[in-house]
């Protein structure tokens, strides 16, 4: 019996955080990466699943990518997945991932804090790391981890991005 392939379907557009790329596999939603350029995250894609075919499918892909972009635009209320997350990562990370989705809309949390809550209280880093690996940007919130002090530190999909969404969130939280 010959495997099944392993292909990636992915699509493109755009939102007021910037150029998003949606892809999905078999198991599910794999990535969503947001960045200033396109090409950059075919790029990005491309690295993340090294062994698969990415194949681009904006026709098939386009009702589950307009949703996505109005929820990034406007993330007043919970959005329904079309489809299972399917997250690649170690099982720590996938710990970290799962405890940032517990955070609330309009809510921070420190790195230190996070570890402390997996019980790992020596871990910043590590936690930090797995924020950094984050497949799916805003999904998994790790927009919502500060530092120590409150500050806003490193963000994979930028800085600026990570304090736009922490805004909108706030804003969004204090009108209900």
């Amino acid at each position: 019996m010959n495997a099944v392939p392993n292909i990636v379907h992915y699509t493109s557009g755009e939102c007021s955080l910037g150029q998003v790329l949606y892809a999905v596999n078999a198991p599910g939603i794999c990535a969503i990466l947001i960045g200033d350029e396109t090409a950059a995250l075919v790029s990005d894609l491309a690295r993340r699943f090294p062994e698969a075919s990415l194949q681009r499918a904006d026709v098939e892909l386009a009702a589950e990518l307009h949703s996505l972009l109005a929820h990034f635009d406007h993330p007043g209320s919970d959005l329904t997945l079309p489809r299972p997350l399917a997250l690649s990562g170690t099982p720590f990370q996938k710990h970290v991932w799962q405890a940032l989705t517990e955070v609330r809309r309009g809510e921070t949390v420190s790195y230190r804090e996070l570890a402390m809550r997996l019980g790992k209280p020596t871990a910043t880093r590590a936690v930090a790391g797995a924020c950094a690996a984050n497949p799916v940007a805003v999904l998994v919130p790790c927009h919502r981890v500060l530092r120590s002090d409150g500050g806003i530190s490193g963000y994979r999909w930028g800085v600026e991005r990570k304090r736009q969404l922490i805004e909108l969130e706030r804003r969004l939280a204090s009108a209900v």
